[in-house]
């Protein structure tokens, strides 16, 4: 598919970023942890003709900048799509939040509402919700004096850092025809993005309990919102789609009863489908 590849610049550090031309408002899409934006391989095509879209790597993974020492964080993100929409000149967008993402584009809707055409909600999380889990790698990686022995042993042997990689990542995607091409090459891609994988899970409980302070601003957010949640995702479960549909006044809820974790991977064409069909406010 025809794009144009662009250099969004963050302070001295570079965001890769793909635009593929079409209508507008254009379709933002935003990737998680461990992945990048290959994630949306199987949606781009579902989406682009007609519409414009834009992917793009968080500073730290995939084509982007992976600077040393840098605070890879929930905020920061924010920072990246910030610049991201700045620097394309990007008027309204229709934000398509993932896993990891949902912090970074939530935060960014609620300070930007006059620029949010919709917020499409893929299997992702913003505050604490009561039924929501972590997957046993990110359990692993974030909890406090786990972490160090998990990573030092991640680190030291490339088998076992493999092997669960494929297993947890596996574990996302419902076809095993999908899930062998799609697994490997994502874990070709973290093996570089690990320090922003460490640090992300460094920030992730302070995240999620920080945003529980954004509840009445997400209570009084007009713009149109739509949560599309794979059913089958035992993490970010159906539990916390339904929050999400409590939370935001303007939402509809969508769940997907076969799809798993990668809901866009499982089931692209209806994902497409819904995004595409999501009311937008005019500017």
């Amino acid at each position: 598919m025809d794009h144009r590849e662009a250099q969004v610049q963050r302070g001295r550090h570079r965001i890769y970023a793909r635009e593929y031309p079409g209508q507008d408002p254009p379709v933002v899409l935003l990737h998680g942890f461990p992945d990048n934006l290959h994630l949306y391989d199987r949606l781009v095509p579902h989406l682009h003709p007609p519409r414009r879209v834009v992917a793009f790597d968080f500073l730290g993974w995939g084509a982007s900048d992976k600077p040393t020492g840098y605070r890879y964080t929930a905020t920061n993100q924010t920072g990246d799509l910030d610049a991201v929409i700045d620097q394309l000149e990007l008027e309204q967008v229709v934000l398509v939040a993932h896993d990891a993402s949902g912090p970074p584009a939530i935060d960014w809707a609620l300070a930007h509402a006059d620029r949010v055409a919709a917020l499409v909600l893929l299997n992702t999380y913003y505050g604490w919700t009561r039924t929501l889990r972590r997957p046993q790698a990110i359990f692993l990686y974030s909890t406090p004096i786990l972490r160090n022995l998990a990573r030092a042993v991640a680190s030291r042997f490339d088998v076992l850092d493999r092997s669960l990689y494929q297993w947890q990542v596996g574990r996302f995607i419902h076809d095993p025809a999908v899930r062998k091409e799609l697994v490997p090459l994502l874990y070709d891609g973290f093996r570089s993005a690990r320090p922003a994988f460490w640090s992300l899970n460094n920030d992730l409980i302070g995240t999620v309990i920080s945003r529980r302070k954004s509840i009445s601003k997400m209570r009084g957010f007009t713009r149109p919102v739509r949560i599309i949640f794979g059913a089958a995702d035992p993490y970010l479960n159906s539990g916390v789609a339904k929050r999400f549909h409590e939370l935001f006044p303007t939402s509809e809820l969508f769940l997907l009863p076969s799809a798993r974790h990668y809901v866009q991977v499982d089931q692209p064409e209806e994902v497409a489908g819904l995004i595409l069909s999501t009311p937008t406010t005019p500017p």
